[in-house]
C-alpha cells in the first residue's frame, strides 16, 4: 500500500536487512553447498513458494564467504516416490560423485514422507561424509547420534501426516461449499475462466462435440480414434495419437455437461499415495450448473445408456 501526503501518493520504500549468517562449525568451514527444495503441487501459489525457496538458498549459500555453491536442487512432486522426483535424484547422483559437503532442508519431510527410507539416506549419505542441516530444529545430522535422528524423522513423519490431513479436511469444506478443483491445462473443450470457472474453447469444444455424435451414430472407441487420426484432429496436449481410453473417458465426463462430481476417489494411506476409487467410503459432491455445458443433457444421457447396454452385452458373452 502506499500513504497519501499533500495530494500526493508516496510509495512504500521496503529495505532489507540480511540475514546474518549462523555460527558455528559448519558455517564457517570451506564447504561445498547445495540445497533441496520441493512443493507437491504445481498450484500457483506452491510454485511462488518454490521460486522464492530457491532464490532464498541461492543468495544465502553464497553470501556465506566460506562456502562454494553448488546448486539449488528442486521438485514439483509427492515426498512419496524418489524416481519421479529428477532433481533428488541428481543431487544424489552428484552426491556420490563426491560434488558436495553439506545440504540445507527447509524440513526433512522435503527428503521424503516415509520415515525409514528418509533416515536410509541420511545414513548412506553419512558414511559419503555428507551432512544434511534441517532448518526446522537445527538438526546437523553429521553431530547428532542416530537415535536423534529416528527420533526427528519420526516427529517429522506423524507432523506430514498431519499435515496432510489438515489439507483433505480444508479441500473436503472446498467441495460441500460447491468450490471446484479442477485441473484446467488438460481438459479438452475448456480453459481456465474468470474465477477458476471452466471456460469453453470454440475449436476445442467442436471436437468434442464430433466425438460425442461419433458415438451415437454407433461408432466405438477404435473407431473414433481411427477417424480423429486420420483427420489431423490433435490431442489436448498437441499429440498425433489418441488413446481409447482417454477417448472412452470423456465420453463419460459428466464436466461436458456443466456438471463437477467431486471426491470420485480418494487416498486412503498418505505414505502409500495410492488412489482409490470412491465406492460410497466417503461422501461425493455433485455440483450442478458449475459452467457453460458443451454437450446437451439429453445427447450425454443416449451415450450412458449406449455405454451401458455395451458393456452389459461384452459381460453377457464373456459369461457364455
Amino acid at each position: 500500500m502506499s500513504r497519501k501526503h499533500g495530494g500526493f501518493v508516496i510509495p512504500k520504500n521496503v529495505i532489507e536487512i540480511p540475514q546474518r549468517q549462523k555460527s558455528g562449525p559448519i558455517w564457517t568451514q570451506q564447504l561445498r553447498v547445495a540445497a533441496h527444495c520441493r512443493t507437491s503441487t504445481s498450484h500457483e501459489e506452491q510454485q511462488n513458494s518454490l521460486n522464492n525457496q530457491i532464490e532464498f538458498y541461492m543468495d544465502y549459500i553464497q553470501r556465506n564467504p566460506y562456502w562454494q555453491f553448488v546448486a539449488v536442487y528442486y521438485d514439483t512432486a509427492s515426498g512419496l516416490r524418489p524416481n519421479k522426483r529428477p532433481g533428488y535424484q541428481q543431487m544424489m547422483r552428484d552426491c556420490r560423485k563426491k560434488k558436495i559437503d553439506l545440504i540445507l532442508l527447509k524440513s526433512l519431510s522435503r527428503f521424503g514422507r516415509d520415515t525409514l527410507e528418509t533416515i536410509e539416506q541420511i545414513r548412506r549419505l553419512r558414511t559419503m561424509n555428507i551432512g544434511v542441516y534441517i532448518e526446522t530444529g537445527g538438526l546437523n545430522t553429521m553431530t547428532v547420534s542416530d537415535s536423534i535422528i529416528d527420533q526427528y524423522a519420526a516427529l517429522d513423519q506423524a507432523e506430514s501426516q498431519s499435515r496432510s490431513e489438515n489439507i483433505k479436511f480444508g479441500i473436503r469444506h472446498r467441495m460441500r461449499s460447491g468450490k471446484t478443483l479442477l485441473n484446467h491445462t488438460q481438459f479438452l473443450g475448456y480453459t481456465k475462466g474468470p474465477d477458476s470457472v471452466l471456460q469453453i474453447v470454440p475449436e476445442e469444444a467442436e471436437v468434442v462435440r464430433k466425438i460425442f455424435e461419433l458415438y451415437i451414430q454407433g461408432n466405438g472407441v477404435r473407431k473414433i480414434k481411427k477417424y480423429l487420426e486420420s483427420h489431423g484432429i490433435k490431442t489436448v496436449t498437441g499429440k498425433t495419437e489418441w488413446s481409447t481410453s482417454t477417448i472412452d473417458r470423456m465420453l463419460s465426463n459428466e464436466k461436458y455437461i456443466g456438471q463437477v462430481l467431486m471426491q470420485k476417489s480418494f487416498t486412503p494411506d498418505y505414505l502409500t499415495g495410492k488412489k482409490e476409487k470412491n465406492s460410497g467410503q466417503l461422501a461425493m459432491y455433485l455440483v450442478e450448473n458449475a459452467h457453460e455445458p458443451i454437450i446437451d443433457r439429453e445427447t450425454f444421457d443416449r451415450v450412458q445408456e449406449r455405454k451401458g447396454h455395451i458393456k452389459h452385452t461384452v459381460q453377457m458373452e464373456w459369461m457364455l
